[in-house]
């Protein structure tokens, strides 16, 4: 497995900082760090491989890209059709360039959005966190301004999917879905939804951005969901980070740091070696840490450190026979 970090700016020092701290690479997360389409609408796949090179210089990948969002096309507005025909020459330069996953861009609006309070935890720390209480509260008195028809939505998701997954195939890169954050049965890709787009247009090269935080925070038991969607091989990529509380249980959630949550993380990384998984770790979110820098350079290096001392672990873990002390199922 890889540890992973956000691309940020891309420039030089945080590269070098990346490299440094033992990060493996970069999601490109901002659609504008993705060469070409500030410019035209559309990933060039020369500046992507440029950009490749670049990193390969220091000793790290590029594992996933998130391409701009069609929004337009999903709510049935004029203009629609350019963004998808922008959509498609994105994936094919991604592809070409040698870029493993490229995100598929279906999130417009969530209603969780007006619920996202601030966290204070250990030392003074803080993290986003979400309040189903002040979420209400939010929408009582100021109603969104955009109001999505999931169902509408997952219509054209679908229509989406059944044009791009040919040219995926053909490249050999792979789409990868987020589900909804927060997990509201009302959001776009809810946890039922999320599921269900597989079925809709399978293939090979469609599966799952499995968030572990977010997956969590749906008051789901994460080892089993982990072992569910891996018999079924849907597991493509992750985002590893660490939570307290679920919305069932608690009405909202707290992030926090990898070693600060309701998760053992060393049991999920087991999880995920069980069921073959070899991915991406994409460390999303980060602390606020007291006098960090514009890169959280504190926060990145101790998440990377961290993860990398999970995997350290886990190497030897896989010494072990199963049922033994390493099992997963003597970790809680």
């Amino acid at each position: 497995m890889k540890v992973l970090l956000r691309e940020r700016d891309l420039s030089d020092d945080y590269v070098r900082f990346a490299a440094q701290v033992g990060c493996d690479g970069f999601d490109i997360h901002q659609e504008y760090n993705v060469p070409g389409v500030a410019e035209r609408g559309y990933a060039d796949e020369q500046g992507v491989r440029a950009l490749l090179e670049k990193l390969r210089r220091h000793g790290l990948g590029v594992y996933r890209v998130a391409p701009p969002t069609p929004e337009n096309y999903l709510l049935g507005r004029p203009g629609g059709d350019e963004e998808v025909d922008n959509l498609c020459r994105t994936l094919e330069a991604l592809g070409k360039a040698g870029v493993p996953f490229m995100s598929m861009p279906l999130h417009l609006d969530n209603p969780g959005y007006r619920g996202a309070v601030r966290g204070v935890h250990r030392g003074g720390y803080t993290m986003h966190a979400f309040d189903m209480a002040v979420m209400r509260q939010n929408l009582a008195a100021k109603p969104p301004e955009l109001v999505v028809d999931v169902e509408a939505h997952f219509e054209r998701s679908v229509r989406l999917y059944e044009r791009l997954v040919p040219i995926a195939e053909a490249l050999d890169i792979r789409l990868i879905l987020h589900p909804s954050d927060p997990p509201l049965p009302e959001a776009e890709f809810s946890p039922r939804r999320w599921s269900q787009i597989l079925d809709a247009v399978p293939s090979t090269h469609s599966g799952l951005l499995y968030c572990i935080g977010t997956r969590y925070e749906s008051g789901t038991n994460i080892v089993e969901n982990i072992r569910a969607f891996g018999r079924r091989g849907r597991i493509f990529h992750t985002h590893f980070r660490n939570v307290r509380g679920t919305i069932p249980t608690h009405g909202g959630y707290e992030e926090v740091a990898l070693h600060d949550g309701d998760m053992n993380m060393f049991r999920i990384l087991l999880t995920l070696r069980d069921i073959g998984f070899s991915g991406g770790l994409q460390l999303d979110h980060m602390p606020a840490y007291d006098d960090d820098n514009r890169f959280q350079g504190m926060a990145s290096a101790y998440a990377v450190g961290y993860a990398k001392a999970l995997l350290a672990a886990l190497e030897v873990a896989t010494t072990i026979k199963p049922g033994g002390p390493f099992s997963v199922n003597n970790l809680h």
